[in-house]
């Protein structure tokens, strides 16, 4: 039976030192150089493996290295076999080359892999987006850490340096949380491929972070005094206004409303009808009193839109024009630290606060729950209502007309 072992050039070394690969066959002996180095303090003997200690953070990786080669090894040795050729110690040494040469040549590296993947994908551009920043923060921690981004060291070790690095950067749970998400995107699209065996992404410990985040909704009586300015001698706002306004009675996304032409309204100019851009479904849409007035002011088309930043920050010129300042704390981690922060409401009305108060008011005024949905395109009720933000008056107001408390 062939034997296959590890051993350094120096043991006795305080340096880093060459890691040898041994292969006994046959009264043959194959001494192969790894070309990785490790320090003899980090090597265990006994297993001939790198210690597991985050005195050497890379030592899952430097280990899957040595598993894979360990495996290639002997994968070869029962190739030659199988194809009725000698093994011999020339044919291992050309069968471990070319499988270091394929392993170097970044089809197995996660962020080439998931650059090519993005290439060819057909996700839709919002969420390429979010593709792309995984990558270039996986690029960022790489130059950082020193570290390569062998599939097969995608471990428990890497996600708590990745999470660390992250945390550093300051950014928020939720951000995180999406970031380590399209990790896994990237794994199970690299497992799909046979590229890599490694699951250690789906280790529980290898989770997605969140917390439930804290936003706002404007209220009817918000809504109108934001109706009701007088904006004839700012068009550039008053167009602003009025796709919002549009986008609080519709309850369309952004990507949803700058697509609005004059064929999404029905005939009668009852309701819009529209294919949206996220989910690809068809919506249609009750058109309320104000959206009726807006869209005749335009000659039965909306307003023109501009960029989705650049309309967030006419927003928050409007909303401090209409006086809905209301002071609201929002709650978030970042940095890994729960910080909290004061802000007056028109602070935070950005694009998707016309979808928020749709869902919001349309269930504050009872309208049924699943036919707000059939407009938001959510699909279970529990996501629904993580969407919902009322306050405890705004909830109690709602129920003192239920039959329970008469």
């Amino acid at each position: 039976m062939p034997q296959s072992s590890f051993v350094l050039k120096e043991p006795n070394s305080t340096e880093d030192t060459l890691v040898y690969l041994l292969f006994r066959f046959q009264n043959n002996k194959l001494k192969y150089s790894t070309s990785l180095k490790i320090n003899p303090k980090f090597w265990n003997p006994e297993n001939q493996r790198a210690r597991e200690t985050r005195a050497f953070r890379g030592y899952g990786e430097f280990n899957a290295l040595l598993n894979n080669l360990d495996a290639e090894v002997h994968t070869a040795y029962r190739k030659l076999l199988n194809d009725k050729q000698v093994p011999t110690v020339e044919l291992l040494r050309k069968a471990l080359h070319t499988f270091m040469q394929k392993d170097n040549d970044g089809s197995n590296d996660l962020i080439s892999f998931a650059e090519t993947w993005l290439e060819a994908t057909d996700r839709k551009p919002q969420t390429k987006k979010q593709l792309r920043q995984a990558i270039r923060n996986l690029r960022e921690f790489k130059a950082a850490s020193k570290r390569t981004m062998h599939l097969d060291s995608i471990d428990l070790d890497f996600y708590d340096q990745f999470v660390d690095f992250l945390i550093k950067k300051n950014y928020g749970k939720n951000t995180i949380g999406t970031l380590i998400k399209n990790v896994k995107v990237f794994m199970n699209e690299a497992v799909d491929r046979k590229l890599t065996t490694n699951l250690q992404f789906k280790n529980k410990r290898f989770k997605t972070v969140e917390e439930p985040t804290e936003t706002i909704y404007l209220s009817e009586g918000e809504l109108e005094r934001l109706y009701t300015l007088d904006l004839t001698t700012n068009p550039r706002l008053d167009k602003v206004r009025d796709l919002f306004i549009i986008g609080c009675y519709t309850g369309l996304r952004f990507s949803d409303l700058i697509q609005l032409r004059a064929e999404n309204l029905s005939t009668c100019g009852r309701m819009v009808k529209i294919q949206t851009q996220k989910t690809g479904e068809m919506v249609i849409v009750p058109l309320k009193g104000y959206v009726k007035e807006i869209l005749k002011k335009y000659g039965g088309m909306p307003p023109a839109a501009i960029s989705n930043q650049k309309m967030n920050d006419y927003l928050k010129e409007l909303g401090e024009m209409a006086q809905i300042e209301a002071s609201v704390l929002i709650t978030a981690t970042k940095g890994g630290k729960r910080q909290t922060e004061a802000f007056k409401k028109w602070e935070l009305i950005t694009t998707h606060t016309a979808r928020r108060s749709f869902a919001t008011n349309a269930y504050l005024q009872n309208v049924p729950t699943i036919s707000i949905m059939k407009i938001t395109g959510h699909r279970t009720e529990k996501s629904f209502l993580k969407y919902i933000k009322i306050s405890q008056e705004d909830n109690a107001n709602k129920l003192v007309s239920h039959p329970f408390f008469n």
